[in-house]
């Protein structure tokens, strides 16, 4: 991916490594182990993977003060999301009062979408207007958070230093409901400086039918009274959130500890067989 680096003077290209699930909820070892892992690996394009957990928004102010590019990932709530470029911008901040260059540095937050609605659906009447909704409005609502943030004077300065807005990232893009387009978590979030992360089967199916056209930011408005709507109908998206956020974080170390447990036979079978 060097070359794609290069040639996108470092916006693109990058390859992300994960910190260990099981140290979501750890924000020391998830600083030791990120550095560790940054300084290993030593290439500019690569980024740290870190859980937008309540412990993972000290752990990202103090890995961007330390110069590492983190991939904030498991992101559901607009309010979380705004901690975790608050987080960002404090360590930028930290690290251009040092005197440290900030100009290298580069970080996504990946909010993870079409589980919002495999919830939010759950809940709803089925002829109700927020169902399948919920998570496109949050996405772009979440987008006018972010150009909010990365603007105004304290912002700006660091621009002038170099720095780079943390960008958005779409993850969970595969659509899960049958009932709904096979490609609407890319077509409807189409805009500048986002990033969507696609299975291959929907990379496929937008390849064969999407539309290319900025539908991100058409109508925040919109997506504003969507949410509400969603409230009024007796959605609290606080309380849905913070489930999937420890949804997820179940899911990620039951796949890590499923896959010790097959290197750990592996091993063991190898050992056997030379014996």
């Amino acid at each position: 991916m060097s070359p794609a680096y290069e040639h996108s003077q470092g916006d693109d290209g990058f390859i992300s490594f994960e910190c260990t699930p099981d140290l979501a909820d750890n924000t020391g070892a998830t600083i030791d182990q990120a550095t560790s892992l940054w300084q290993r690996l030593a290439q500019p394009n690569v980024m740290i993977k870190v859980p937008g957990t309540a412990a993972g928004l000290p752990a990202i102010e103090e890995l961007t003060r330390r110069g590492v590019n983190i991939n904030i990932t498991l992101l559901f709530s607009i309010e979380r999301y705004e901690q975790v470029i608050d987080a960002y911008l404090r360590g930028l901040a930290a690290r251009a009062g040092a005197g440290e260059p900030v100009d290298k540095i580069s970080s996504v937050a990946s909010f993870f979408l079409s589980r919002i609605d495999t919830k939010t659906d759950a809940l709803l009447d089925a002829g109700a207007p927020a169902r399948g909704q919920v998570a496109l409005a949050s996405a772009r609502v979440a987008y006018e958070r972010y150009l909010a943030k990365f603007a105004g004077p304290a912002w700006e300065r660091l621009r002038d230093l170099g720095a780079r807005p943390q960008r958005p990232l779409w993850a969970s893009t595969g659509t899960k409901n049958p009932d709904y387009s096979d490609v609407r978590y890319v077509a409807e979030l189409i805009g500048p400086n986002v990033i969507n992360t696609m299975p291959e089967h929907t990379l496929r199916a937008f390849a064969d039918h999407g539309a290319v056209a900025r539908t991100l930011d058409a109508d925040p408005d919109g997506s504003e009274r969507m949410l509400a709507a969603a409230a009024a109908a007796g959605l609290d998206l606080s309380v849905i959130t913070a489930e999937l956020e420890r949804e997820g974080v179940r899911s990620f170390c039951d796949s890590y500890h499923q896959l010790l447990a097959c290197i750990e036979h592996k091993v063991a079978a190898g050992d056997a067989a030379d014996g």
